[in-house]
């Protein structure tokens, strides 16, 4: 069994400052100047030291930006005066699946390395679209004392990367096969190329140097590796696009490489092995309404790593209604099951992963692990904002941060999300993540809990003209 793996995490503070999501707001000519201003009860200390603050070096106090909403003072004021706002600056991070609430999240765990907590619970919906109508079994929770980061029994998280074997022989009591080469990764993750608008400054080396730190690989495009990298040492995917690219020398000492899916890509794994053939090739497959039919194919033709790609929201490319990544891992998945083919190949699941939880729910549904790219430029405090891919100057110059601040902040979103995966894992049930992949008996899907409970009382959901949905009895 492999070492257990150990994520070294430490404070980094942001340097710009962030945007809060609650504010306090006062009319202060309304005060009744009772000298027993409850604002001095904020458990936060931050109207305590009031006039301290307000001389300190950043030389300002926004009540808007700084408070953390534990209301105290909105609760005790005898004459009501005090209102919890919503900050519109908030309201502008991120989009409707990267949101404000998991920006702010992401944000914090970049900085402490610890998993955020709410003391005030959850408040939101129980149920959404993609990941969100996935609820995982936590049953097992009712032992922490043995389970999880605190417990004492080992919870592995490391997968195999490559082709396996279908069988083994032996002749003379001696292995008559030789295994294919694999390479061990201690967490379920791979960092992605990063698009080319975050490829300013030293982003690009930051997240690599954090990968190769953790002892991750990260996916950078073989006529873009930056010089003060090393493709052996800091753990480098080069993702070649040519044939040409295939036959040079030059990724030859890449334990493992990626190829674009297309009619060349038989010719570039082959020019691929002729230079090493202890190296592995990932073949990286858009996810299309057809990927099910691909994927078998290329697991009949030998491939060893199949990488579905889909969108930042986790959707295929359809012409209309694209299926969610939730739903293509399972059909990918399930199929290969049924063909006898599924552990021969490592699948790869990349786009709408932007939680620790995403990660486990992918595995659920058949992925052996995924890849990430937008988590990682949100710890280096992104906010997602668009400007950049308009070509507009970014509000807090990204491309201008330290790469060794980059590349510690990166270090603790991973550290944090390494202890939810544990937590999860625990509270599941389950000792070892290689056992999680497909494993849907550990999950509920809110679609077949709908239909077994209300199914027969309302009938088939179908889909309404306006692009909701009603129920048809």
């Amino acid at each position: 069994m492999p070492a257990k793996i150990h994520i070294h995490t430490e404070p980094a503070p942001p340097r710009v400052r962030p945007v809060g999501k609650l504010g306090i707001v006062d009319w202060r000519e309304d005060c009744s100047s009772c000298h027993n201003c409850v604002k001095r009860g904020c458990i936060y200390g931050l109207w305590r030291d009031e006039a301290d603050t307000l001389h300190e070096e950043r030389g300002y106090l926004d009540y808007v930006y700084q408070c953390r909403g534990c209301l105290t003072c909105v609760q005790d004021c005898t004459k009501g005066i005090l209102t919890r706002v919503i900050n519109p600056e908030y309201e502008r991070l991120g989009d409707e699946y990267f949101t404000p609430d998991i920006i702010l999240s992401t944000w914090y765990q970049a900085e402490t390395g610890r998993i955020p907590v709410s003391g005030a619970g959850y408040n939101g919906p129980y149920s959404g679209p993609g990941f969100d109508s996935m609820w995982t079994d936590m049953s097992e929770i009712v032992r922490p004392t043995r389970d999880g980061i605190h417990g004492r029994e080992y919870i592995n998280t490391s997968v195999d990367v490559g082709r396996k074997l279908a069988h083994l022989a032996f002749h003379e009591g001696r292995l008559d096969v030789s295994p294919p080469p694999l390479i061990e990764f201690p967490l379920p993750v791979i960092f992605d190329s990063l698009p080319k608008r975050w490829h300013g400054g030293n982003i690009v080396q930051s997240v690599a140097k954090a990968a190769a730190e953790i002892g991750l690989f990260s996916i950078v495009r073989g006529d873009e590796i930056p010089s003060d990298l090393s493709i052996a040492e800091d753990n480098l995917v080069p993702w070649l696009d040519t044939v040409q690219q295939c036959m040079e020398g030059t990724f030859a000492r890449a334990a493992m490489v990626m190829i674009p899916d297309g009619p060349d890509v038989a010719a570039m794994q082959a020019a691929l092995k002729q230079k090493n053939a202890e190296q592995i090739v990932a073949v990286r497959v858009p996810a299309t309404p057809s990927v099910t039919e691909r994927v078998v194919k290329l697991v009949e033709d030998g491939a060893e790593v199949i990488h579905l790609v889909f969108d930042a929201h986790g959707r295929e490319a359809a012409p209309e209604k694209p299926r969610h990544v939730r739903d293509v891992l399972r059909d990918v998945h399930g199929t290969l099951v049924k063909e006898g083919t599924r552990d021969l190949v490592t699948l790869v699941s990349s786009g709408g992963v932007v939680q620790a939880e995403h990660v486990v729910k992918a595995a659920v549904c058949g992925a052996d692990l995924v890849a990430i790219d937008q988590p990682l430029v949100v710890a280096m405090e992104c906010r997602l904002c668009g400007e950049c891919e308009r070509g507009e100057t970014c509000s807090i110059a990204i491309d201008e941060t330290d790469p060794d601040y980059a590349t510690r902040r990166v270090i603790n979103l991973i550290g944090a999300w390494h202890q939810q995966m544990i937590e999860m894992l625990g509270a599941m049930g389950i000792r070892e993540f290689r056992r999680l992949r497909g494993e849907t008996g550990r999950c509920m899907f809110f679609e077949d809990l709908e239909r077994e409970t209300f199914g027969r009382l309302f009938g088939k959901r179908i889909e309404s003209p306006n692009g909701g949905s009603k129920q048809a009895v």
